[in-house]
């Protein structure tokens, strides 16, 4: 998938180009950009040979999740969903829409797989390549209602999450200009100003530390819901079966007794012998940015090849700064994106 993210990236840093052509100088608001980005590069990955429709899916899902938002309260009301406000009326339309244009994509990649067609090396062909095996080698398998959950999915799970890192990534450099000039340094020094290679990645320590800091202060999603489905002890407690449990992620990302005094503070080098000898002799189970255990993100590789793309490309190109006009604004709901923007000053090198 590389080819397809470092495609997404350069056709963003073109953009920014266009913006300091004049002087060198742009104050941009970067979060749009970058939000666009990640949805980019999903449909790119997810589905490479119906990217404009795949496109269509993801504007689709963005203006579900602000619906969302603004339906949450109703939810909590006996019948609330059924209620005929514009907000549900436009989010049932929209769920429609989704389920449709979906199916579309699966059913027409299903089809060209069956008539022996090239499945494409993207997220839906293996999906489907795999769920074919199933149903000949065990008779049973996905439905293509799984399989268009499953697609759906992929957009909000991997869209605001990864663009969540890049922007708290990009602020956390325009604070801390020691940490901009080490990580380009390393970019530069191991790709020099040429196009990103995937073994490269593999030497960008310092790149690694400090996304490792972003998701620490500001992860990705700021908590995680399990269920007890047998009597479980944990700890001291007895939980019994049925209980649901709520993980504060961003609490425990941020607790002096697993990290130290300076747990608020941005400091990546904690993460310079691995993530096990961060938290104090706690363990590495207290990172957890993408959960944990059998259920941990399953993408979580693939973000994090994003988010180093995404910074390498853009520290080759441009050096960056907070705009006088940038206000700090994580605003927690299903990710952490800012609320009101991330306007930074691009420099281009």
């Amino acid at each position: 998938m590389l080819s397809a993210i470092c495609l997404s990236c350069s056709e963003m840093i073109k953009k920014w180009e266009v913006l300091t052509t004049e002087s060198s100088v742009a104050e941009v608001d970067v979060w749009p950009y970058i939000d666009n980005l990640a949805g980019d590069v999903i449909s790119r990955a997810a589905f490479s040979s119906s990217y404009e429709e795949a496109q269509s899916i993801f504007s689709i899902q963005k203006e579900q999740m602000d619906l969302a938002l603004q339906l949450l309260f109703i939810f909590y009301l006996p019948g609330g969903r059924f209620i005929p406000t514009k907000a549900n009326k436009m989010f049932n339309e929209n769920r429609h829409k989704l389920q449709n244009l979906a199916r579309g994509i699966v059913e027409k990649r299903k089809k060209a797989i069956e008539t022996g067609e090239a499945s494409n090396d993207d997220l839906l062909g293996i999906l489907l390549e795999s769920n074919s095996k199933e149903f000949k080698d065990q008779g049973d398998g996905m439905s293509i209602e799984d399989v268009i959950e499953e697609c759906k999915l992929f957009y909000l799970a991997g869209s605001e999450t990864t663009s969540s890192l890049i922007i708290w990534t990009m602020v956390c450099l325009s604070l801390h200009q020691e940490w901009q000039h080490k990580a380009r340094e390393e970019i530069l020094e191991v790709f020099g100003t040429q196009e990103l290679h995937f073994e490269g990645l593999k030497h960008l320590k310092i790149v690694t530390m400090i996304l490792n800091e972003v998701l620490r202060l500001y992860p990705p999603a700021t908590l995680v819901l399990r269920a007890t489905h047998k009597e479980t002890k944990l700890g001291a407690m007895m939980l019994p079966s049925g209980v649901n449990i709520i993980i504060p992620i961003l609490r425990v990302h941020h607790d002096p007794e697993i990290w130290g005094e300076d747990a608020t503070e941005f400091k990546p080098e904690r993460f310079s012998e691995g993530i096990a000898n961060a938290t104090q002799g706690k363990g590495s189970c207290a990172f957890m940015p993408f959960g944990g255990g059998p259920r941990i993100c399953i993408g979580q590789n693939f973000a994090m090849i994003e988010a180093k793309v995404a910074i390498a490309k853009i520290l080759q190109r441009f050096s960056f700064e907070l705009s006088p006009s940038y206000k700090h604004s994580p605003f927690a709901v299903f990710s952490l994106p800012p609320q009101f923007g991330a306007h930074l000053i691009l420099h281009a090198i």
